[in-house]
């Protein structure tokens, strides 16, 4: 019996199955899927590593799993041949003895039933005698507690006295569920007011959340959030916090640009070739504004500075089920047409959900757009662990005094957040007007 295991999924933990595919008795082919997962931002189907017949399926709907967890037992289908083994000679197995500490039971209710465990004494080594029932050698009172197999394992690697977890299943079952929302309760629970001075200052000392029954102003509804809104402004709040933000304003007259574009498309819409959007130049411009400023292609690690030798760029997607950032990588090797080809292309993965865990990470820096709905300056949030992001606004036509009378230009607001523990002021100044110039002059980027 061969046991499939969840593949290396990049550095992704706890990513709920969404979808079992397979049940036992099924007979399954090399690649065949077996349970969809969903991670951040999109879901992906875990194809089957062996040909067989599916044993037995050990996760259901709503399980957490990373790279290594076992998914399913699967035996090769037996040769079809009629010569026939003969049946094995019994031999009695020593009995499985599970420890149970008494000390960590004080917390169980009193009134929990109390069941008699035998423990048997497990058959001499090199014993031939046919097995028969053990002597049982003392009896251990315990509290009887309804749970599986896997969420008694579960509460033993995590440590978990199950007795003080209460069971959401029939008859007060517990469930896996039950147990990790134990662990959270536990991990989470606000420290006592006596607490020392050093314990209070890890937390952030802000008033609770205000508790509003909205109800008594007027009908209201209700709905949970989705797992990726959840996700999002999870790792939102955290960038948020944690990365001391700046953010420089500035604008780029991309009138020549504008018209180098269009002259594109036309040529584009010719040969059916993808769309050039102003975006695409955007990536192609940081890219060059990343080798002339080098300290912007970092990332923070504890300590040290990491500094990156590749230029991957990242861009804002709009889905239906939220904002995704896939990466354009290699930005620094490809051109406008293939850079505006590859995020069309990854806009259309990231709108039906199939973009890869590895097509949304590694990137240098992110751009995000805003440019298609309107709007000017925007403080963009950082994307962690990247230490700058590039926000863009619509461009409007404005007159322009060229010295001797205005003329009308498109202009395109940028906005440039920062990580001030990475970067400087100066050196965020000199990049964004950089970017601005290249923007007006794209000739620039050549040189």
């Amino acid at each position: 019996m061969q046991e499939l295991r969840v593949p290396d999924i990049g550095d992704y933990r706890d990513i709920p199955v969404i979808e079992v595919l397979v049940r036992a008795g099924d007979v399954v082919e090399m690649e065949q899927p077996l349970v969809t997962l969903e991670s951040d931002k999109a879901t992906m189907d875990v194809p089957s590593a062996l040909a067989g017949t599916i044993r037995e399926v050990l996760l259901k709907p709503g399980d957490l799993v990373s790279h290594g967890s076992v998914i399913a037992h699967l035996v090769f289908d037996a040769p079809t041949t009629k010569a026939t083994a003969p049946a094995p000679a019994l031999v009695a197995e020593p009995a499985i003895r599970e420890t149970v500490t008494l000390a960590s039971m004080s917390a169980a209710p009193k009134a929990a039933p109390v069941a008699s465990v035998e423990l048997p004494q497990p058959a001499a080594a090199g014993s031939q005698s046919p097995a028969r029932p053990a002597t049982p050698a003392h009896k251990v009172s315990v509290p009887e507690i309804a749970a599986g197999p896997s969420v008694r394992k579960l509460s033993r690697e995590l440590g978990v006295n199950l007795a003080t977890v209460k069971g959401s299943g029939r008859n007060a079952r517990v469930l896996r569920e039950d147990v990790l929302a134990h662990v959270k309760d536990v991990l989470f629970r606000p420290a006592p007011a006596a607490a020392s001075s050093e314990t209070r200052g890890a937390n952030l000392d802000i008033l609770p959340w205000p508790q509003v029954d909205f109800a008594k102003f007027g009908p209201v509804e209700r709905w949970p959030l989705s797992r990726i809104r959840k996700i999002s402004g999870a790792n939102l709040h955290r960038n948020w916090v944690m990365i001391p933000h700046v953010t420089n304003f500035d604008q780029a007259d991309v009138t020549e640009l504008e018209a180098l574009r269009a002259a594109l498309n036309r040529e584009s819409k010719e040969r059916a070739a993808a769309k050039v959007t102003m975006l695409a130049f955007l990536v192609k411009a940081c890219v060059a504004a990343l080798q002339r400023f080098p300290q912007f292609n970092v990332s923070l690690d504890g300590q040290e500075v990491v500094q990156k030798r590749y230029f991957h760029i990242g861009f804002a997607a709009d889905t239906p089920n939220g904002l995704v950032v896939p990466v354009i990588r290699d930005a620094d090797r490809k051109g406008i047409a293939a850079i505006a080809a590859e995020m069309a292309e990854l806009a259309t993965l990231a709108r039906e959900g199939k973009l890869a865990s590895a097509q949304m990470q590694g990137g240098s820096m992110s751009v995000s757009s805003l440019g298609g709905i309107g709007g000017t300056h925007f403080t963009p949030i950082i994307n962690a662990p990247e230490v700058a992001i590039l926000g863009v606004g619509r461009a409007t036509t404005q007159p322009v005094w060229n010295g001797s009378a205005f003329e009308p230009r498109l202009i395109l607001p940028l906005s440039l957040s920062w990580d001030h523990r990475a970067v400087d002021g100066a050196a965020a100044g000199r990049f964004l007007a950089y970017l601005a110039s290249l923007m007006a002059d794209f000739r620039r980027v050549l040189l």
